[in-house]
């Protein structure tokens, strides 16, 4: 019967914080549509967040790869005064990435919604 509490416990934990991470991301980070990505991007800082091989594999035109894995590390290449564009494969990474940013003193941060899966723009690969 312990262990019964013990994972109901448990799981009503991992819930309260899923909830709780998925409102303080739409707190503090822009989700934007395709279209609207495309509106602003040229004029912000485009940061890809997924690893390099997929990275490679095809990006957006003009971003810059800096993996989430290595975001602590490499933050500093990105400027605090410029708005910051994030995405990743599906938006999960680039959420995380940009928590990270705002709690290092990012304020203008966005995200692609559905992330790079779902882009339609021009994309570079390499051959």
């Amino acid at each position: 019967m312990n262990t019964l509490y013990y994972l109901l416990i448990m799981i009503v934990a991992i819930i309260v914080y899923t909830t709780f991470t998925w409102f303080y991301q739409r707190k503090i980070i822009k989700t934007l549509t395709e279209e609207e990505f495309k509106e602003g991007y040229r004029k912000a800082q485009l940061i890809d967040v997924r690893e390099p091989n997929e990275f490679e594999a095809g990006h957006i035109m003009g971003s810059r790869n800096i993996p989430l894995s290595q975001m602590k590390l490499r933050a500093k290449e990105i400027r605090t005064d410029l708005p910051v564009y994030l995405y990743c494969q599906s938006g999960l990474r680039s959420g995380r990435a940009g928590q990270y940013l705002y709690r290092r003193g990012y304020k203008n941060l966005s995200h692609l919604k559905g992330g790079f899966k779902q882009w339609s723009g021009k994309v570079k690969s390499k051959k």
